[in-house]
């Protein structure tokens, strides 16, 4: 069987405000149907609304806490990066067995994470970043940056909404009417889309600025006014339709075109993102002095350092009179959906990896490449040596 020989561990998420469980009854099932024994912690999935009682009739194993999920299992699959465990008095990087496998969302790139990446290499664990597996077409199913990318940019413009001094759509008075609010969406793949999609449903006015022709092209047919930005394509758009990062005179072209629409907007979502790689700078701080006073900006590239040179991860804050959100963990506020959607995207990635009981490592294929990030107490990912090395040097 497919999976025979392989534990799986399901840990109940830690981090503040993360509600979302990896594995669901629904996919424990089909984990257990082919082989695993899977070892879920007690309330691991209670955020979501799925309860101990659920995962026993799907055939998984129940642990009273922590610990015993850790001493048993042999691949752990989390949401969220490791982090400091307050109850047990060590981070998490520190608990998984030696030799052991993650997969999970540990945003490598991310300069907070990197001591992190670095205990996993030291433990030996193999590691494993979902937000990196490419835009291939047998990868569609595994590919949970989409599916999140989905909840945070419908979530986004519902908080800035909530957030907003002002009305969203149109709206007549006694006294004459009062014009709708003006919405910017700087980066238009899945996150963005959704981001303008909802705007509009809301009656906003919606510009938006990407560097992909395909991307400007389907923000326009959702409504969208396409702020013009010529750049080679072959410089802008690299494999499976993501963005490459540019050179750094491109950037501050791009700031300078978007500086008279940063100035005019009510709220601003950020969503701009290099598959694996720090965010690009693209709202920075001269920019936001010049933004009208009780406006908005919602950064969901926070994860990976973030697109506004203010945005600070976890943080709203009040700079110069705009709320800048660096909220972190977006779905986690639709636990129920986003849960099953990350739960099916990583049943398939587990089902990709797994061969006769053990997690492939085979970096010739292009998706275990890409999304590795620790192997053999090394660290592979490319956009993390990438960030570590940028840091070196900005230090």
């Amino acid at each position: 069987m497919q999976y025979k020989g392989i534990t799986i561990g399901v840990l109940r998420e830690i981090m503040p405000g993360e509600k979302r469980v990896a594995v669901i009854p629904e996919t424990a099932r089909q984990f257990v149907e082919n082989g695993a024994t899977v070892l879920v912690e007690s309330g691991a999935g209670e955020g979501a609304y799925f309860h101990d009682q659920d995962y026993l009739t799907a055939g998984a194993r129940i642990a009273p806490n922590a610990d015993a999920v850790y001493s048993n299992a042999n691949v752990f699959l989390k949401v969220k990066e490791p982090i400091f465990n307050e109850a047990l008095g060590k981070h998490e990087a520190e608990l998984f067995p030696r030799e052991s496998a993650l997969i999970s969302f540990p945003h490598p790139a991310n300069v907070l994470n990197h001591d992190m990446v670095k205990m996993l290499s030291d433990r030996n664990i193999t590691s494993f970043t979902l937000d990196s597996i490419p835009r291939i077409s047998r990868a569609q199913k595994m590919d949970a940056l989409t599916s999140m990318s989905t909840v945070a940019g419908y979530k986004a413009v519902l908080f800035a909404s909530d957030q907003l001094a002002r009305f969203i759509p149109m709206m007549p008075t006694a006294f004459g009417v009062i014009k709708p609010a003006q919405f910017l969406v700087i980066g238009t793949g899945v996150a963005g889309l959704q981001s303008v999609a909802t705007a509009r449903r809301l009656g906003a006015k919606v510009k938006t600025l990407d560097i992909r022709p395909d991307a400007n092209e389907q923000a326009a047919s959702l409504g969208a006014e396409v702020i013009p930005f010529d750049i080679p394509g072959e410089l802008a758009v690299g494999k499976g339709g993501y963005a490459r990062r540019l050179p750094e005179e491109w950037y501050a072209k791009e700031r300078e075109v978007l500086t008279p629409h940063v100035q005019n907007s009510d709220v601003i979502i950020l969503t701009a993102l290099i598959p694996g790689q720090v965010a690009p700078i693209l709202v920075d701080k001269p920019m936001v002095e010049k933004m009208k006073k009780g406006s908005v900006i919602v950064d969901i590239a926070v994860d990976q350092c973030g697109n506004c040179q203010l945005s600070v991860a976890a943080e709203n804050q009040l700079y110069n009179g705009v709320l800048i959100s660096g909220i972190t963990n977006i779905p986690a506020t639709l636990p129920v959906d986003s849960t099953w959607m990350f739960a099916q995207n990583i049943m398939h990635f587990v089902q990709y990896l797994a061969v006769d009981g053990k997690i492939n490592t085979d970096s010739s294929d292009d998706i275990i490449k890409e999304t590795l990030v620790t192997i053999d107490g090394k660290i592979v990912h490319r956009g993390t040596l990438q960030s570590m090395e940028q840091t070196k040097t900005s230090n």
